[in-house]
């Protein structure tokens, strides 16, 4: 049998990351796919079994090769770094410590290739500055920790993939960002991701920055023919399946509709607002074009409900899903 070993970062402390890390791996189907394996603290996750009532066992290893991967039992590479009274759902400087080295830790493993995927909880940006690591969020720190140049954020949804140009930039900035190079690298690395997963030609729709995609210039000042209209003659030049720019009032229908397997947003709301419309409990961050493959949660820490039992893991399922069918199978001895 071949299951991929899938390291799960627990995300910040204070927040539902535990929670939805024990609740994801009390069920059968993440066993029967994958060999996870936790980045985090045992004693946070214990309280977690205690809280969500999913009786497993939590059992500390040193590596990936010392674990068992047993129903019933959640093996984690504890980092012993969060106190014991540490109270859920406040924002802590020790919890934003504590995420950042569970993802440290889990990056020096992906690119040892002793794991072969990374599965993210949720982490909180605030907690992350406290401790002193300025990145707005886990994509930008995981191209540092990689020494990767640029990556991109795809969310997927059921029915609905969409991929940024820019992510985390206001959006008069996001615009002037926005160029040809970088939308093309930005398609391009969305259609390797698709092709990779199984679509052998997908359909790429590229959304338009100005209402109604410009509409001839009647709209903006013409950034849609002078940013996109050249990446898009590039790509189909070179036999890719990228049409626009496309109004992004519609485009999103059409993609859930089966018109398209990849929409690009050109920034964070544009793309982030359809997707958790369509599927906020089971939406799924993928990052491309790191060296390593990592999925995550589409959604936060939650504070409000952390610590209650109430999260929901269908995200966590679903990016464990994504993360095994994006990893390359390992033989298990």
């Amino acid at each position: 049998m071949e299951r991929p070993i899938v390291g799960i970062t627990m995300g910040d402390a204070a927040g539902v990351g535990p929670e939805v890390v024990v609740r994801a791996l009390a069920d059968p189907d993440v066993r029967r796919g994958s060999r996870p394996l936790v980045i985090g603290d045992a004693e946070r996750l214990r309280r977690a079994v205690e809280i969500t009532g999913t009786g497993l066992t939590v059992r500390s290893v040193d590596g990936p090769e010392d674990a068992a991967y047993e129903p019933g039992t959640v093996d984690v590479i504890d980092l012993d770094c969060i106190p014991a009274d540490l109270p859920f759902g406040e924002l802590s400087a020790t919890a934003g410590e504590g995420a950042y080295r569970f993802i440290e830790r889990a990056v020096r493993l992906a690119v040892d290739g002793r794991i072969d995927a990374i599965c993210t909880a949720p982490l909180n940006k605030e907690a992350l500055h406290a401790a002193g690591h300025r990145f707005p969020g886990h994509t930008e720190l995981l191209a540092s920790l990689t020494g990767t140049e640029e990556v991109s954020m795809m969310l997927s949804a059921p029915k609905l993939k969409v991929i940024h140009v820019t992510t985390h930039i206001g959006l008069v900035d996001a615009v002037e960002r926005i160029e040809p190079g970088l939308v093309e690298r930005t398609v391009r690395r969305g259609h390797a991701t698709l092709v990779k997963a199984g679509v052998a030609e997908p359909r790429i729709a590229v959304c338009g920055i100005n209402p109604h995609a410009g509409e001839n210039g009647l709209f903006g000042h013409g950034e849609e023919e002078a940013k996109i209209v050249p990446a898009i003659e590039r790509l189909t030049a070179d036999g890719i399946d990228a049409r626009g720019p496309l109004p992004a009032d519609t485009v999103f229908f059409r993609a859930v509709r089966g018109d398209f397997d990849l929409v690009v947003a050109m920034y964070h709301d544009q793309g982030h607002g359809p997707v958790k419309v369509m599927g906020l409990e089971a939406g799924v961050n993928i990052t491309v074009g790191l060296p390593v493959i990592r999925t995550s949660v589409d959604h936060g820490t939650a504070f409000d409900i952390a610590g209650t039992g109430a999260a929901d893991h269908a995200s966590m399922l679903e990016a464990i899903r994504q993360a095994v069918e994006l990893a390359p199978a390992r033989s298990e001895s």
